[in-house]
């Protein structure tokens, strides 16, 4: 079964004994043996094995890590990790005398210039800021000005908030997200995510004159997950 010759192969290639592995796992020798042989570990089990290496369930269980070639497999681990925001993205932020996080504010003309500056900590240091102390302290947030009609009834000129979303695989389908890309800049879109299959977004406007597109995730800057509207 790939699941067992996975977690193998994968101590193997860390360089563990299964002893050292089951310890860190908090698991017994035996068990871990067994995982490894034939038997499907319960779900949290599966949980800590895949944070443990720090890869996804779903390559854990459905792919043959064995038969990759070395590079094949680090691009595939390094791919996953990406997505899932595990690899090193620069978020640039601000704070106020507290050191609590403010929300800086990206306005129709700030968007020019958000591509090139999103993670330069001066660009992000002299947009407008402020603080809404309704909104949950552990999350990130940013306010975006609306750009055109093609996610009515928010209407051009409105004003959105939007928590930053670090696991881009977590992108629901059907909701609301402001998605920076190379290509695009600052969009506005219902997202459907394919990052998983295709490693794409599809992005549609609620208002039909619209067509959808494709977006490549290595075009994706940062994403972020529409809370509320301020007109």
């Amino acid at each position: 079964m790939t699941l067992n010759s996975n977690i193998k192969f994968l101590r193997k290639k860390k360089g563990l004994t299964q002893e050292s592995l089951a310890e860190a796992l908090g698991i017994s020798r035996s068990k871990l043996a067994g995982y490894e042989l034939n038997i499907t570990p319960p779900l949290d089990t599966l949980v800590r094995i895949a944070e443990y290496f720090s890869i996804s369930l779903d390559i854990l269980i459905k792919e043959n890590l064995g038969s990759y070639t070395e590079y094949k497999l680090r691009e595939l681990l390094e791919t996953d990790q990406f997505l899932r925001g595990r690899k090193l993205r620069i978020l640039a932020t601000t704070v106020d005398e507290q050191g609590r996080e403010l929300i800086e504010v990206v306005s129709q003309r700030a968007k020019a210039s958000y591509l090139a500056g999103f993670s330069d900590p001066e660009f992000i240091s002299e947009l407008p800021k402020f603080s809404l102390p309704f909104l949950p302290m552990d999350k990130k947030h940013r306010v975006f000005q609306v750009d055109g009609d093609s996610m009515l009834p928010i209407l051009d000129g409105a004003w959105i908030v939007c928590e930053y979303v670090e696991d881009w695989t977590a992108i629901k389908d059907g909701e609301r997200y402001v998605i920076v890309t190379e290509q695009d800049g600052v969009t506005f879109k219902i997202a459907y995510n394919r990052i998983k299959t295709e490693q794409k977004l599809l992005l549609c406007s609620a208002n039909p004159i619209y067509p959808p597109f494709e977006v490549e995730a290595s075009q994706i800057r940062e994403v972020w997950k529409y809370r509320l509207a301020m007109s």
